[in-house]
């Protein structure tokens, strides 16, 4: 194990090199643990296609799910991110998929939510709005709400997330994402606060931010779920 600079490490896995934070309580809240892996005595034949294991066909891990599986079964190496991985790592054809997909948020869609965009923004059942930029913080933990004042939404505090739509987009297309209606319990509160944002007047630029925030709660979900 080695220190790197900005409160993060690297840590040798069975699976593989990972670069995590220092101290846990800042794991992203999209990340997800590694998995327990199948003992070997557990798992004499291919989980997937039944073949079974011998000198010849050696049995691997896959680095997502832990189950057990042959060469052919378990040959892809992809990018897992979530799991904080430097390289990319066997996987289950499965797995693989999901992984593949998920690249997509992390290369395109996290950077999005990192330039944030503006909003209206209401919070609770108040009469009174304010302008405001929302983006996501550098370590995925936080919601950032930027105008006359600042406030903070720690994204594993959010309960329910509803993106709202405005109508068919033009050309009679799909309707565009418009804004987000969300609830979240507030740090030392028991009683969960709403939130609304309406997009300002960039629509495009607030559709494409909420729509990878709609992503982003689905990883949220799933890594709260683990």
């Amino acid at each position: 194990m080695s220190s790197v600079p900005d409160g993060k490490k690297l840590v040798r896995s069975p699976s593989g090199l990972r670069m995590v934070p220092e101290n846990g309580a800042f794991h992203s809240p999209f990340s997800l643990g590694e998995p327990q892996w199948v003992p070997d005595k557990e798992c004499p034949r291919c989980m997937q296609c039944d073949t079974k294991f011998d000198f010849i066909r050696r049995k691997h891990h896959c680095r997502r799910c832990g189950r057990c599986f042959c060469d052919k079964c378990c040959s892809k190496k992809v990018s897992l991110p979530r799991m904080c991985f430097v390289d990319p790592v066997r996987q289950c054809a499965e797995c693989s998929l999901v992984s593949q997909k998920e690249t997509e948020f992390y290369d395109k869609q996290l950077k999005v939510l990192l330039g944030g965009s503006t909003f209206v923004v209401t919070l609770g059942t108040s009469e009174k709005s304010e302008t405001m930029t929302c983006r996501l913080s550098n370590n995925h933990r936080y919601m950032f709400l930027d105008g006359e004042s600042h406030f903070e939404v720690e994204m594993s505090r959010i309960s329910s997330m509803q993106i709202l739509a405005d109508g068919t987009s033009p050309g009679g297309g799909t309707s565009r994402a418009s804004g987000m209606l969300l609830h979240y319990k507030p740090m030392g509160s028991l009683e969960a606060q709403q939130l609304h944002l309406e997009a300002a007047d960039d629509k495009k630029a607030a559709g494409l931010w909420l729509a990878a925030m709609h992503k982003a709660a689905k990883l949220l979900y799933e890594a709260r779920d683990q």
